[in-house]
């Protein structure tokens, strides 16, 4: 699909909430939106919510060959975005200080309910 951000290369770590939205509206208006989701558990590319996505990756991020495929596809990558709770990734090996590390140009998007820090997050 064409559009504004024909181009870029999103790389979305499949969950619910924000996120599937995010991704959505990122790949309706021409980003490379790639969806990595757990293995086993694909998603239902009838869902409105997983539309328009360039291609999808299985990744187990608890393991050491699933960290480096997301670090690699990071490295080539414009964008990032994670619903996770707050240090989740941290806790994966796959934090902005990591990636950013590896790819000081991508934008590390996080998107929580209620922040990364403080008494509600």
């Amino acid at each position: 699909m064409s559009g504004t951000l024909d181009g870029l290369t999103i790389i979305e770590i499949g969950g619910i909430g924000p996120a599937p939205f995010c991704g959505m509206m990122l790949a309706d208006h021409g980003a490379e939106v790639v969806l990595v989701h757990r293995p086993g558990a694909a998603p239902d590319l009838r869902d409105p919510l997983n539309r328009s996505r360039a291609r999808l990756v299985e990744a187990d991020l608890k393991t050491p060959e699933g960290v480096a495929l997301i670090r690699d596809l990071a490295r080539a990558a414009d964008g990032l975005i994670e619903g996770f709770r707050p240090g989740v990734m941290e806790r994966l090996g796959l934090g902005p200080d990591v990636l950013l590390a590896d790819n000081p140009r991508l934008v590390y998007g996080r998107m929580t309910g209620w922040g990364q820090d403080g008494p509600l997050a």
